[in-house]
């Protein structure tokens, strides 16, 4: 239950005085210890509520009635293929969401495991687009006290006990384990990548011990940010006046989420191996210093049978504090099985003097070398490049963390402090910038090593990819830029850049996908990857230039293959040529794409205009000449698959009277303020682009259908005040979309010229904050999507009565771009009070996509709320785009008394790509 004061109070400040008593904080200013100034806080004791769900109200369920009995059919028919479907609001996962989310562990596209605020490890997303979120209670950190005089002894898991299955009487396992933490003189800080856990006092009075949690995503670093492995350094200061033994114990069991760690054939030895389909290895390792002595079980059980118990274990710990040094030579133990647990555990124990500091570093690491889906090729991951497929790698990479984690704190801080230390930012976004980065690891991503899959596809599926549109032919081609290009960026108080790679700069970074959610298990959703690829492209930019990359090839591929389209019931081909897809696919990514089928998407009117768009933006950003010559016959065939939509020859694509764009139960009609702004500024984009790759003719064609459709789509649809939602002649045609100046907000992102005079940008843009964010609790909740000029909430639909987070942080930066900071940073503001303050919803570590006024969400851990990097974006935004309105590009273009793109400057490419010595054997051939 939400309490009364969340929208009436304001909290701008959350400083770790008020979570931890001053004297013990400054008893770890050292050695990374003590908690950062700016971090999302939680007690340990904290309530960690359920989540209330999204419902659809009765009138809705009306018209979804047919879409509904259409999947339902489709889900049922797709599980008996043993497979899940894209899309299932059918089945409820047997573990409730609740508000226990914490930083989650490792790096990008190796498998995720997420890490609650007290302590649990849970969201197991070993294999791809499987989400286990129920925690597995028997991983665990505990510490045994014992002091001189043998009067005062602790033996207590470092974590609340507040779990269903605990304290039952005569129980071998984990429930006869000392759950003795109360939580209350306990808390956790988190700035992802790292989380800190500072026990003030508890369970010993006298001992105060602070966990640090630390994962290699570091920006820039292709190698160290795909490592599955994280480290835990303990650091403890005695306070008493006798000194101290302690031991911290880490203790593990062979599962990967869920029911898994019963399905038998599990073998543990000194270091821990699962093996399964596909084979998944676990490495748990504390670092023996002469101070830390290590000691290992490297099999226990959890039921009665077992030998030893979990209960002999835990009585061996109280004991002696320690394993047996010669368990260290006890090789494999025997395979478990069917129901059996197997469990392994290390100690590390250290003496510490009265007022003495003491440092024990724990890592653990997983190893699930190849990626295999359901109906295509395997891949391995990219960190086997470095590490190698074999079951040692755990073990390697986990040593590797232990030596290393020093190193990339060094990076991580470097990376992080001009941002924490600007004074002009909002301490909630500081922190909140860096939290909403979970999602590229709690995300389902998956990065593998290279372009080219480990099985060999079929010859159908070869064909299916065939790069072939009409008029443009291409052959792949080599693309080599040995300059290294950096663009510098000015910024507020520091200095950044976009750099390609750092290292080296023809590195192959391999493939990259990310799910649109884990309820929505699709891969590289592009609509919604417009809003969170300005993360990516700040941070990662040859990941983002790489997806680019697969949706350009995308484009000029065709699937022939029939789908039923649910919401219409009607039949169609899965991929159109010209259109850009949806997703990447679900069961079989990059060769069997458009998972998505509630709607046709190749009659969708923003996915084109979108692939323009971010393809420009980071073509002008990183100023890669390879990238632009590349994705070039992509941009100019997405254009012209968009004429077919312009029925009145007005410059401007019609939307057709359903849902088509990423607002899908969102119906339009004709002109829309969405759609149309975004086909303008692809028509700016596209023009620009044609203009600097010398394709003069097709930049000539863009500024004329540009300077045809911009008057016309004012004409239709501005009020004097803000864009129409669009010019029909339903009930909600004149309603307040907070996304109608989305295509405004990237061409201002990329350098381009403002498509609309400022007296106008201005005017929507207040018009937007005054209503669809202060009317709706004052401001504290985000933008609604849909608002009446009457201030009443559209609910002409779920999704335009809907608050989606991604869309608002995207606002907020098309707020920014405008001048208007204040309004900003208030509107962004909203999403963190209810979802991520501790008088909120509990949507921390797992952003939904959107959540209704009441505070019930729909579809949590979702790709769009990364958008708020746009912010982050428009804050400090490269310097090449800086200076990109001095040269106005669109003033450079001359319009010749004949412009059509069939007089295509073919030597102008040519001449570029010569240039850029990236041509290869790429044909661009385009026939009148």
């Amino acid at each position: 239950m939400v309490s009364g004061n969340l929208f009436h109070c304001r909290k701008n400040s959350w400083p770790p005085e008020e979570y931890i008593n001053r004297n013990t904080l400054q008893l770890f200013d050292f050695d990374s210890a003590a908690p950062p100034e700016h971090a999302w806080r939680r007690k340990l004791n904290s309530n960690a509520n359920l989540l209330r769900e999204f419902s659809v109200t009765f009138r809705e369920a009306i018209k979804m009635v047919r879409l509904g009995i259409r999947l339902w059919s489709y889900i049922r028919e797709e599980a008996s293929h043993g497979r899940k479907a894209p899309i299932d609001p059918f089945t409820r996962e047997s573990c409730k969401p609740s508000a226990a989310q914490g930083v989650p562990l490792g790096g990008m596209g190796s498998g995720s495991i997420s890490r609650g605020f007290r302590g649990e490890f849970r969201q197991w997303q070993i294999i791809p687009g499987t989400c286990e979120g129920s925690p597995v209670m028997a991983n665990q950190f505990s510490i045994f006290i014992s002091r001189d005089g043998g009067n005062k002894n602790y033996a207590s898991v470092l974590a609340p006990g507040q779990h269903e299955g605990l304290g039952k009487v005569g129980d071998q396992g984990i429930s006869s384990w000392g759950w003795n933490l109360g939580g209350q003189h306990s808390t956790y800080h988190a700035l992802f990548p790292r989380a800190w856990t500072v026990y003030d006092g508890e369970p010993d009075p006298e001992l105060k011990i602070s966990c640090r949690q630390i994962s290699p995503f570091i920006p820039h670093n292709y190698r160290e940010s795909s490592l599955p492995t994280a480290v835990f350094v303990y650091t403890l200061v005695n306070t008493g006046k006798e000194r101290a033994k302690v031991s911290l114990l880490f203790t593990w069991a062979n599962s990967i989420g869920g029911i898994s760690h019963l399905s038998g054939d599990h073998v543990n030895e000194p270091f821990m191996t699962a093996k399964g389909n596909p084979p998944v290895t676990f490495a748990v390792a504390a670092c023996e210093t002469q101070n830390v002595s290590v000691t290992v079980l490297p099999c226990f059980g959890l039921s009665e049978g077992s030998s030893p118990t979990a209960k002999e274990m835990w009585d061996k710990m109280v004991q002696d504090g320690q394993f047996d040094r010669e368990n260290f030579n006890s090789g494999p133990c025997m395979s478990s099985s069917p129901g059996e647990t197997l469990c392994a555990a290390v100690s590390a124990s250290a003496w510490v003097e009265p007022h003495g500091k003491c440092t024990i570093a724990f890592g653990l690491s997983w190893s699930s070398p190849k990626v295999k889906f359901l109906k295509g090729s395997s891949y391995h991951r990219r960190y086997t490049k470095f590490y190698g497929t074999s079951e040692r790698a755990a073990q390697d990479l986990v040593h590797h963390a232990l030596t290393n984690y020093k190193r990339w704190e060094e990076d991580i801080e470097k990376w992080q402090n001009p941002i924490l230390k600007d004074e002009k930012l909002p301490e909630w976004y500081k922190f909140t910038l860096f939290n909403e980065l979970y999602f590229l690891v709690a995300g389902g991503t998956v990065w593998i090593d290279s372009p080219l899959p480990v099985t060999n596809i079929n010859e159908n599926q070869r064909q299916l990819t065939n790069v072939e549109y009409t008029d443009v032919k291409v052959t792949e081609a080599e693309v080599n830029n040995k300059q290294g290009t950096v663009v510098e960026h000015t910024a507020t108080g520091h200095h950044r850049s976009v750099k390609l790679d750092p290292q080296n700069d023809n590195e192959d970074v391999g493939r990259f996908l990310y799910l649109e959610g884990v309820e929505y298990i699709m891969w590289n959703t592009y609509d919604v990857h417009f809003y969170a690829s300005f993360a990516l492209l700040e941070l990662f930019p040859k990941i983002e230039l790489n997806i680019q990359r697969d949706f350009a090839k995308a484009v000029l591929s065709e699937d022939g293959r029939k789908v039923k389209f649910l919401a219409e019931g009607n039949w169609g081909i899965r991929k159109v040529r010209g259109a850009v897809p949806h997703d990447l696919g679900t069961h079989d990514p990059w060769n069997e794409m458009n998972a998505y089928n509630i709607h046709d998407t190749s009659k969708w009117k923003d996915l084109n205009p979108k692939f323009v768009l971010q393809v420009y933006r980071d073509f002008s950003a990183t100023g890669d000449m390879a990238f632009g010559v590349d994705v070039w016959p992509s941009v100019r065939a997405a254009m012209e698959y968009m004429e077919q939509f312009d029925r009145d020859n007005d410059g401007l694509i019609e939307n057709d009277g359903f849902p088509d764009q990423t607002y899908d139960a969102w119906t339009v009609h004709g002109i829309s303020a969405y759609c149309g702004c975004l086909w303008l500024a692809a028509l700016q984009a596209a023009a620009a682009m044609a203009f600097q790759l010398g394709d003069k003719a097709f930049a000539e064609w863009c500024k004329t259908k540009y300077l045809k459709a911009k008057p016309a789509f004012e004409e239709k649809l501005w009020n004097g005040s803000y864009f129409n939602y669009d010019s029909g002649s339903s009930s909600n045609s004149k309603s307040i979309q907070a996304d109608q100046l989305a295509g405004q907000w990237y061409t201002a992102s990329s350098g381009l010229p403002s498509l609309f005079d400022d007296f106008k940008i201005q005017s929507a843009l207040q018009k937007i904050y005054d209503f669809n964010v202060m009317k709706v609790k004052g401001g504290r909740m985000g933008a609604v999507n849909g608002m009446h000029p009457s201030g009443k909430v559209d609910e002409s639909c779920m999704q335009s009565r809907e608050i989606w987070t991604g869309v608002t942080y995207g606002v907020a930066a098309t707020m920014i771009l405008a001048g208007k900071e204040k309004e900003a940073f208030t509107t962004a503001e909203g999403i963190f009070i209810a979802g991520w303050s501790e008088e909120g919803y509990g949507y921390g570590f797992q952003t939904p996509e959107g959540w209704t006024m009441d505070g019930h969400f729909r579809s949590l851990i979702y790709m769009r709320p990364l958008s708020i990097w746009a912010m982050q974006w428009a804050l400090n935004l490269p310097k090449a785009i800086l200076e990109a309105p001095t040269i106005n590009i669109m003033d450079r273009i001359h319009l010749s008394s004949f412009s059509s793109r069939s007089s295509q400057n073919e030597s102008g490419v040519r001449k570029i790509a010569t240039k850029a010595k990236c041509f290869g054997n790429s044909v661009f051939n385009c026939a009148c």
